[in-house]
């Protein structure tokens, strides 16, 4: 089992970085998931009997990395559950896409369908028989000009089905590596992150904010010598 990076450990909550390419929960391929490697963490630094309650609050896509937080109790995660429903809970993604952005923050609409056969999403016209609306905030922090590619910080105001790789390649702006939506960097690791996720603590009501940024390599190498995010 890989080594879990713990952001955050208290009685209530544990947060996380989560490794891409390991799915959030369990799933039908029945590979490792991060719930278990969590729950085996805490039932042997805890030396606890019997089953570990983990509760599952929110879900980054298997492909992808960054702060996740589990509830430790039943309690902690109805009130952060709840969070999620009040838009309490806020993500911030950064992604590597394709192209210049211009303009060079703004903010996307659209409504997506989901196809449950092949587990894609698509933007369609809002009319469309179970379309959901989606928005986001994107802001351009860096352009590479030799590699053609953007950096971008993403502010999530709903959470739709593959949402923020859907809106992005619709824009004209795919992340690079992204093998379902993407034009760029095939067979490559998707370069989008789940950096920073700020909280409502679900007993001392403390807002909090936790911050996680990917190695500085590869795609991501586009982070190197940049202070501003």
């Amino acid at each position: 089992m890989q080594k879990l990076n713990i952001l955050f450990e208290d009685n209530h909550i544990i947060v996380i970085e989560k490794i891409p390419n390991i799915p959030s929960q369990s799933d039908k391929t029945e590979d490792m998931d991060m719930q278990t490697m969590v729950k085996q963490y805490i039932k042997e630094k805890y030396a606890k009997p019997g089953n570990v309650y983990l509760g599952l609050v929110h879900r980054l896509d298997r492909p992808v990395g960054g702060v996740m937080v589990f509830a430790k109790t039943s309690k902690a995660a109805g009130r952060l559950s709840e969070q999620v429903r009040q838009k309490v809970f806020k993500k911030k993604y950064l992604a590597v896409v394709d192209g210049k952005v211009e303009p060079e923050q703004g903010t996307l609409e659209d409504y997506l369908y989901k196809d449950e056969r092949n587990n894609i999403s698509r933007v369609v016209k809002k009319e469309k028989k179970n379309a959901k609306f989606a928005k986001l905030d994107y802001k351009a922090l860096k352009y590479n000009e030799v590699k053609k590619l953007s950096l971008l910080e993403i502010n999530l105001h709903t959470g739709r089905h593959h949402q923020i790789r859907v809106q992005l390649a619709n824009f004209g702006h795919s992340i690079f590596g992204d093998q379902k939506y993407g034009t760029r960097g095939k067979g490559r690791q998707i370069a989008l992150w789940a950096y920073e996720l700020t909280i409502e603590h679900p007993i001392t009501k403390e807002q909090m904010t936790f911050k996680n940024l990917p190695q500085a390599n590869g795609t991501w190498s586009i982070l190197q010598r940049d202070k501003t995010y």
